[in-house]
């Protein structure tokens, strides 16, 4: 069993304006650079160049809530 510990536990509850476009800028850039992979970087993580290219698609503030502290 794999366990992921959660680094949000010991942020605030209300993110400040700072933290908030902070953590918006690193998904943009997270993006951008899953866009960038070659297709065999791409195979190594489990994804297709389609379902890469339809995330960087996604706007920056359209993060999953796992993603958000």
């Amino acid at each position: 069993m794999t366990y992921i510990a959660n680094s949000c536990t010991t942020a605030p509850s209300r993110p400040t304006l700072i933290a908030g476009l902070t953590a918006r800028l690193a998904v943009w850039k997270q993006r951008r650079a899953l866009k960038a992979l070659n297709d065999t970087a791409l195979e190594d993580i489990g994804l297709t160049r389609r379902e890469a290219n339809l995330e960087a698609k996604r706007t920056f503030w359209d993060a999953p809530e796992t993603w958000r502290c």
